[in-house]
């Protein structure tokens, strides 16, 4: 262990590093960037396990490797836009939705964005921060939001989010404790900059110096507490490193998939012991990955390493399409219509089918001399997806994207700028007639997984494409929890048929070509519907899917993951 005598920052151990700074009661901020997590977290977990430190955890996006946190019974309160599982596909993860719930564990929903802008103003020294999001959801009722007026109108201001102390995963810090990272970085450092007593830092490799690459240093030494040595400390996660003294690697989907299926399945302090209490070092935990994997991840940062996925996944010949493809095909046609009818610069698209949609929408409309580009709350604008891998936050886009980013850059600025005109792609488990969407909690009480970036999207967005399923229970007439307000929401496209909004009002706009005449599927259409919607005085029938349509979803999720 050493530090300098001017009161730098401490090079220690991972354990050391977290026992000395991390305390019982503190509210812990788990900074994610493009890595989304760092082996401090894993050694807070291993650390406090069982001993009800009665934390405070505030963490943009809690992914399956959170709930070490809720079977550790480390945390009181949760600060948050997303809990729930990224990988193999977006969906509730048990362990949260148990603990919120029974109220064993509080927990507090905000958008990536306003998240992000509470960290800033603190991280400023600000009273407060304004946002152009969640006026008119559920979360503007939270503490730290209110709606005041001014001579511009009505304005969201949000109050500054202090945590004590920031864990974060940087590629590489010098001797003086100076942190260098790699845009896309999410929520960015304002956390890190925010805490009140500083950062606890794992890094990929400590240098002698940072000698031309000052412009990388995103937080400076005398804000870090203690910096640790640790290669892979973002696995499962992924590191970004180019042109910088340490190598690159990609996200472990396999063992996100894990955590995941281990929580689903009540394994999940199986898992916990395995992977987090089992391992006391950094190196045990590598050892049990084994080399032969590292370098395989090592090898998932090249560009060009998705060619492997693809071989290893050949496209599914299937003629049967299954109603999420059918939803998606007319969901990619509605997004190129309206990406045209507002001139857009850019499609931002939720997880999932949503974002499968988008993508070959923004194929098709570039294909016809478009300028519009794919742009994601990660950070990025103008990436171009590979095909095999279906996941927004694909490593191997990184290089060849023109510009890197973060979220306040992208939801607040790209979103509902002046000079951009940006259309979301969104999917929910309920749209209502209003186009309000909800992926918060259904009625009665049941969790689902929270906002990210979806309420961000559709307060600011020039339009809002949804794409759903037509069923009585994810078209209700009100939703239970308005996670994103429903007014940029222009079309709502399900396997039935497409809702447009004409005179204010979404109505039955278009049917698919199918059995019967249009107005029998008209009224198959409504049927679904968990009201009545109003029907246009002229429904258009839509033409079927085309193979090249489908072929083309299928490109990007072989395995049907969110397809099917």
């Amino acid at each position: 262990m050493t530090g300098d005598q001017s009161g730098g920052p401490v090079f220690t151990s991972l354990a050391d590093g977290i026992s000395r700074n991390v305390h019982p009661g503190d509210s812990v901020h788990v900074m994610l960037g493009h890595s989304r997590w760092t082996a401090g977290a894993r050694e807070m977990a291993r650390q406090f396990w069982g001993q009800d430190p009665g934390f405070t955890l505030v963490m943009t996006s809690l992914g399956a490797l959170g709930a070490l946190f809720f079977r550790g019974g480390l945390v009181k309160k949760v600060i948050t836009t997303y809990s729930g599982n990224s990988f193999p596909t977006y969906t509730p993860n048990p362990i949260f939705r148990q603990a919120y719930e029974s109220g064993e564990v509080e927990v507090e929903h905000w958008s990536i964005l306003t998240l992000a802008q509470r960290l800033e103003a603190a991280a400023r020294g600000l009273p407060a921060m304004v946002t152009g999001s969640l006026v008119g959801s559920s979360m503007a009722e939270n503490d730290g939001f209110s709606v005041i007026d001014s001579p511009l109108g009505p304005l969201g201001v949000l109050s500054p989010l202090v945590p004590d102390v920031a864990l974060v995963h940087a590629a590489a810090a010098d001797r003086h404790g100076n942190l260098v990272f790699s845009e896309p970085l999410l929520e960015g450092v304002w956390g890190a900059l925010a805490a009140r007593r500083g950062v606890v830092a794992t890094v990929e490799k400590v240098v002698d110096d940072l000698d031309g690459l000052g412009h990388r240093v995103r937080v400076p030494g005398h804000r870090v507490l203690a910096v640790v040595e640790a290669p892979y400390g973002a696995h499962p996660g992924g590191c970004y490193a180019p042109g910088l003294p340490v190598r690159s690697y990609g996200e472990d989907i396999a063992f996100w998939n894990m955590a995941a299926d281990a929580a689903a399945k009540g394994e999940f302090d199986a898992f916990a012991e395995e992977w987090v209490l089992g391992p006391s070092t950094q190196e045990d935990y590598l050892s049990q990955l084994g080399a032969d994997h590292l370098e395989w991840l090592a090898g998932r940062s090249d560009p060009n390493s998705w060619k492997a996925d693809s071989d290893a996944a050949p496209v599914v010949d299937d003629p049967i399409l299954t109603t999420w493809e059918r939803a998606a095909v007319l969901g990619a046609r509605e997004v190129e219509l309206v990406v045209a009818d507002v001139g857009a610069d850019a499609v931002l698209a939720g997880a999932g089918v949503a974002n499968l949609a988008a993508w070959v929408a923004v194929a098709r409309a570039r294909s016809q001399s478009s300028r519009v580009v794919l742009t994601a709350e990660l950070g990025l604008w103008g990436y171009e997806p590979t095909p095999a891998d279906p996941y927004i936050f694909n490593h191997r886009v990184f290089p060849g994207t023109p510009f890197l980013s973060d979220a306040s850059t992208v939801l607040g600025m790209v979103i509902g700028g002046p000079g951009t005109r940006t259309v979301g792609c969104l999917g929910a488990a309920e749209v209502d007639r209003h186009g309000s969407l909800n992926s918060t909690q259904l009625a009665g009480g049941r969790f689902l997984v929270g906002s990210g970036g979806a309420n961000d999207v559709a307060s600011r967005a020039t339009a809002c494409v949804v794409v759903t399923l037509a069923r009585p229970e994810r078209l209700p007439d009100t939703v239970a929890y308005v996670t994103s307000p429903g007014h940029r929401v222009v079309s709502v496209v399900t396997d039935k048929g497409i809702l447009r909004r004409q005179d204010g009002t979404l109505r039955v706009a278009a049917v698919p070509a199918g059995e019967g005449t249009v107005d029998e599927r008209t009224r198959q259409f409504v049927a679904a519907c968990g009201y009545a919607p109003a029907v246009a005085r002229t429904v258009e029938e839509l033409t079927p899917p085309l193979p090249g349509e489908v072929q083309a979803l299928r490109d990007f999720d072989r395995q049907r993951l969110f397809l099917s």
